[in-house]
This record gives structure tokens, C-alpha cells and sequence, in this order.
């Protein structure tokens, strides 16, 4: 067995929202993610999970749950986005820091296509504002670092950091940035995250386990649906049967004593509520299966 602690996160249970109709309630998640056998989960969308740290805590432990990170996610490519955005890292790494999490996951706002076609933000940035991006990041890093939190940058789908040269780009202009690296969305954006992983494996300290379709993949790309399309129509699946290789991954972990988090999750959103847990069972199994926790 590896040293990789496995979790769950509320997306893999169609949790994009704090409040949302079509989302199960997050008694009925934490039941199931419990009931799936993983120990640690994150927070989600700040306010579906209680934001209460004792009511949160106490059904954490009353389920035998721990708590591993929160996010933040906003327009880093924005001057004034941040001033906005620290009042709401405040109120979250109180929260983190008071059930145990250690964590802050950070991720640049998904671009919509009214704004590729109507603002100064697109799909690639020009020079001035990347570097308005990397000034904010390694704000945002410097702020979780003074409330005791971790940070680590998301490369997420359908952001102005999805594919390898601009993640690679990212590591190169912000000084001591870690990541968290979802071999989903990677693989999604294009990418190889095996081989990734294993180049950049000193600043990778965080996993998202995920996999995709490659063939949905393709035909993603060839019809331009946007990444909400693409994950309503299954283009992410069951690591047993995607494209990322997680036999070669668990290969890496092993030689390099990877001893870390690695969260499973399987972008759902919108979803049947009787779908998750039995995809959550499987795949835990398959993992552990491989010595993946």
C-alpha cells in the first residue's frame, strides 16, 4: 500500500452550488461518502456543507470523516477581484483552520463565451494580463500562507490555466506555487498527466483522481461544447475505464514515496441521486485494488 490518503469530494456527487435543487442534501452526501469507504473529504462550495465549525466537525466525526481543503475561485486576471475575494478567504480559512483543514485549492474563474467574445479576457491572455493572473496568485498563496493554509493552484477546464504550457508557464512565473493536479481535467485540456506528474512530481503535493472518455473527449473538441455540455453529456468517467493510466500512476507514487491526498472525484452535474454511490464504491475499490490507499 502507497501512503496516499484517499477522499471524496461533493462535485462527485453533482455539487457545483452551495444551494441547488438538482444537488443532493449534504446529510445524504456525507452519508454516502462515508458509506463509500473514503476518510477525508473537501468543503465544496462554501455553504453546503455547514459553516458552523462545531455542527461541521461533529458531523464530520460522527461519520469517521476528515476534512482536507477548501477552495476559492475567482477572476484572477482582474485588478479588482481580489480586494473582493479576501474577505471571502478570511471567513473560509476560519472555517478550514477550526475542523482540521489544511488546504486552499485556488482556481481562476471559468471564461463563458459571452466573455471570449465580449471582454478584454479570452482563452489565451496577452502578456499584460497573465501577468495581472500571476501577481494575484501569488497574492492569494502569500494570504493562505498567513492563515496557516496551504495553497495549491487547480489547472481547471475551460480557465486561462488548462493546458501543459500555460500550467507549465504558471510554475515558472510564481515563485514556490504547488499544485493540485486533477488528471482529469489534464487529460480533458488535452494533456498527459502521467508524465506530468512525474516531471513536476516536487510541486504536485495534492491529487484529484479523475478520468475521461477520450473518444466524448475528441468530439468535445470538434463541436466546441463548453466544459458544463461536455460534463452533462458523460465526458468524464469511472477511472477504471477512462484514459488516464492509473496503473503507470501508481507506479510514480510508489517510487517516489508520494505521501499525500489524492481526492477521487467524477465531474456529475446535473445527476440521478441514486447514481453517485455506486460509481464511489466502484472506484474506491478499483483504487485500493491498485494500492492506491
Amino acid at each position: 500500500m502507497t501512503g496516499v490518503k484517499l477522499g471524496s469530494a461533493p462535485d462527485s456527487w453533482g455539487v457545483w452550488f452551495p444551494d441547488d435543487a438538482k444537488q443532493p442534501p449534504w446529510t445524504r452526501f456525507l452519508d454516502e461518502i462515508a458509506e463509500a469507504g473514503y476518510h477525508w473529504t473537501e468543503l465544496g462550495p462554501y455553504g453546503y456543507l455547514p459553516t458552523d465549525p462545531a455542527v461541521l466537525e461533529r458531523e464530520l466525526a460522527s461519520r469517521g470523516l476528515e476534512l482536507t481543503a477548501g477552495f476559492v475561485k475567482f477572476d484572477l486576471e482582474d485588478p479588482q477581484a481580489w480586494p473582493r475575494a479576501e474577505a471571502e478567504l478570511d471567513e473560509l480559512a476560519a472555517l478550514l483552520r477550526a475542523v482540521g483543514g489544511e488546504y486552499l485549492v485556488v482556481i481562476d474563474e471559468l471564461y463563458t463565451e459571452e466573455a471570449t467574445g465580449a471582454t478584454r479576457f479570452g482563452p489565451t491572455l496577452d502578456d499584460a494580463t497573465w501577468a495581472q493572473l500571476v501577481e494575484t496568485t501569488a497574492r492569494v498563496n502569500d494570504a493562505a500562507d498567513r492563515r496557516g493554509l496551504k495553497p495549491v493552484f487547480h489547472p481547471h477546464s475551460q480557465t486561462h490555466v488548462e493546458h501543459e504550457d500555460q500550467i507549465e508557464r504558471l510554475l515558472e512565473d510564481v515563485d514556490g506555487i504547488e499544485l493540485c493536479l486533477d488528471f482529469g481535467h489534464h487529460a480533458y485540456s488535452g494533456g498527459e498527466p502521467v508524465s506530468f506528474f512525474a516531471r513536476h512530481r516536487d510541486r504536485i503535493p495534492y491529487l484529484h483522481l479523475k478520468s475521461v472518455d477520450a473518444e466524448m473527449r475528441d468530439r468535445v473538441a470538434q463541436e466546441g461544447l463548453s466544459f458544463a455540455e461536455a460534463v452533462a453529456d458523460g465526458v468524464f468517467v469511472e477511472p477504471s475505464l477512462g484514459a488516464v493510466d492509473f496503473e503507470a500512476l501508481r507506479g510514480l507514487i510508489v517510487a517516489n514515496g508520494y505521501d499525500g491526498y489524492a481526492i477521487v472525484e467524477q465531474d456529475m452535474y446535473p445527476v440521478d441521486f441514486d447514481r453517485p454511490l455506486p460509481i464511489a464504491k466502484r472506484t474506491h475499490d478499483y483504487l485500493t485494488g491498485l494500492g492506491l490507499g
